[in-house]
């Protein structure tokens, strides 16, 4: 756990012993206390930074500790690498050198390249965390993916909860396997030939077991997030808060290899430096994968629509990799259940998604009915492979009053419709858990805290939120074990009836967008989108090399037809029964809500 500026921060063992390094500027006296074995208190030096130090001779892996604040508080490390009593309880000394990693020569996913699935680690298989995972690594590539996204897995409190409440960014749940079982997980992942992307929280911590505050200025007032105080990276004192969270990225990537960090709301990381913390970030990130010879990336979840986020550093830009698209989302959505409630109220169905077709952002610097205000930043100009696209994910699913899946919302047609449009957009496709099969198990919000005022108001945040959608009824207990049981998986729907059929139908799909180089990501020069209002149908022409493919969706509800461009067509994938091809015309005709596509034939 290496800060940048000041060395290793946390608890480093080594052949002497192992180093305690902590930074608390304001601290009088700093004090390691030893628990395991012969309980003792050692004394830490402090530099001219506000960094404390002490090596504890003979104290390695599987020791616990607390730190000792000006000799009245006891406090778990920061910096801990495992938290296995919980929140609450003591660090515990990790030696990383200790895993054998078996990945040598592993190179990872381009993410142009990504087929991403996004998954819960405690809701994913009956039995919970990373073992169950690997469990179904071999499903996952039948699937065709190559990525796996885990959402947060940073300490939080109790056994169960989404992972946005981490209080301990470098420490993996305990009660998902601990650190161990995440690297057997990203050993095993490797192995397989599958990516793992990490959701990581760089915008706030959750409110408890969060000590930070205890050792020095992390927060700040200037601001404020959705969830309470901003953590300081542009104030007094923030080069070691910004060295403790860049350092957090790199320890992933170092200590648990792995490939690519998804950053959690990044609109929520305010930072009016003249360097921003994410153009830093990513200038680190890319220096240590040019030393380590290996890529790693950063993909963003960011609500402002502004392009800075993915443009290169050399041109202003903050340099991530790619970022989620919630635009496209919303338009599909929209498009699919015509809902138009809360932030649902911007999006114009079929018109919008024409446009997150063709240029990414649907507001580029548009008026915004439901913000009241000018949105957004064109992106006509942006690769396409900068952004992530679904018709699910966990905030989209989840933050629904009874967390239903679009399984629930939409008919087999709209789903194989859903479906057709993310895997074959020209953008990076993203799967959440379950979607393949059309799970109809909900997935709801649910956490474990214990102060039971924090539960109230989690309990109320959660009514409150509701209400902008029109939801009035009593949403399910957060807190209820029970709602936690509700959102995990029926693996046993997957080998069923109309389960299986679409399960068959997503994995002809992805196996598509492989063997077709032009179905995935191209140079926006190399593609055209043409839409029509009128019969609500879209085609998506798109050229790599000598190959070209067209794709052509009806998204209303009456059978229609579809010229394509000049040339020589071959009908290859249909989402409904193979039917009626091209007319002698030169024109498809498409059932409703459906969807065709065509390779050019080459004389």
């Amino acid at each position: 756990m290496k800060g940048l500026s000041a060395g290793p921060v946390g608890a480093v063992p080594g052949e002497r012993g192992t180093v305690f390094r902590v930074w608390a500027p304001a601290a009088g006296s700093m004090a390691v206390k030893l628990i395991s074995g012969r309980p003792r208190a050692l004394a830490m030096k402090k530099d001219g930074e506000g960094y404390w130090e002490v090596l504890a001779p003979g104290i390695g892996q599987g020791a616990l500790y607390k730190y000792v604040i000006d000799g009245e508080r006891e406090r778990p490390d920061p910096a801990s690498a495992f938290q296995p009593q919980g929140v609450h309880g003591p660090s515990e000394v990790l030696d990383h050198s200790a895993f054998k990693w078996e990945d040598r020569g592993w190179k990872g996913v381009p993410p142009e390249k990504m087929i991403i699935y996004e998954l819960h680690a405690g809701t994913f298989t009956a039995g919970g965390g990373f073992a169950g995972v690997r469990e179904r690594l071999g499903y996952l590539k039948e699937l065709g993916i190559n990525a796996v996204e885990l959402m947060p897995v940073a300490q939080f409190p109790g056994g169960r909860n989404w992972g946005y409440d981490g209080a301990y960014p470098y420490a993996a749940q305990a009660s998902y396997g601990g650190p161990g079982e995440l690297k057997e997980l990203v050993n095993a992942c490797h192995k397989a030939g599958l990516a793992v992307i990490l959701d990581v929280v760089y915008n706030h911590l959750g409110p408890e077991g969060n000590y930070l505050g205890c050792y020095g200025p992390y927060f700040t007032d200037r601001y404020r997030t959705p969830w309470g105080k901003a953590i300081n990276y542009d104030g007094r004192d923030s080069g070691p808060v910004r060295d403790f969270f860049i350092g957090n990225a790199l320890y992933w990537f170092r200590d648990f290899h792995i490939d690519a960090l998804r950053l959690d709301a990044v609109h929520g990381i305010f930072d009016l430096g003249a360097k921003h913390f994410l153009a830093e970030l990513a200038e680190k990130a890319a220096g240590f994968s040019r030393d380590s010879g290996t890529p790693h990336y950063l993909i963003a979840e960011s609500d402002l629509n502004d392009a800075r986020v993915v443009q290169p550093r050399e041109d202003g830009g903050y340099g991530m990799d790619a970022q989620w698209s919630d635009d496209f989302h919303h338009s599909l959505h929209t498009t699919l259940t015509r809902e138009a409630t809360g932030y649902y109220e911007d999006f114009y169905g079929f018109s919008s998604l024409a446009k997150a077709f063709s240029g990414g952002f649907v507001y580029d610097w548009a008026w915004s009915a439901h913000r009241r205000r000018m949105h957004g930043s064109p992106s006509g100009q942006v690769y396409p492979g900068k952004f992530v696209v679904c018709s699910q994910n966990h905030d989209q699913v989840g933050n629904r009053l009874l967390g239903e899946r679009l399984s629930s919302l939409a008919g087999a047609r709209r789903l194989k419709l859903a479906a057709g449009a993310v895997l074959l957009s020209p953008y990076i496709p993203m799967l959440f858990m379950g979607e393949e099969y059309g799970e109809t198990n909900p997935f709801l919000y649910f956490v474990s805290h214990g102060d039971e005022n924090l539960i109230k108001a989690v309990r109320e945040g959660r009514k409150n939120e509701f209400a902008a959608f029109g939801w009035k009824a009593e949403p399910p207990d957060p807190q209820s074990e029970e709602v936690f049981h509700k959102s995990r998986l029926d693996w046993k729907k997957a080998q069923r009836g109309r389960h299986a059929e679409m399960f068959s139908f997503y994995k002809k799909l992805i196996a598509l967008r492989k063997s077709e180089a032009s179905l995935g990501v191209v140079d926006r020069e190399d593609m055209v989108v043409r839409a029509a209002e009128d019969s609500k149908t879209l085609s998506v022409f798109r050229r790599r090399g000598r190959g070209a493919t067209v794709t052509v969706f009806n998204f209303s509800g009456k059978a229609c037809s579809r010229a394509l461009p000049p040339g020589k067509w071959q009908q290859i994938f249909c989402s409904e029964a193979p039917g009626a091809g091209i007319s002698r015309a030169g024109t498809p005709v498409l059932a409703p809500e459906s969807f065709k596509v065509f390779r050019r034939s080459v004389s």
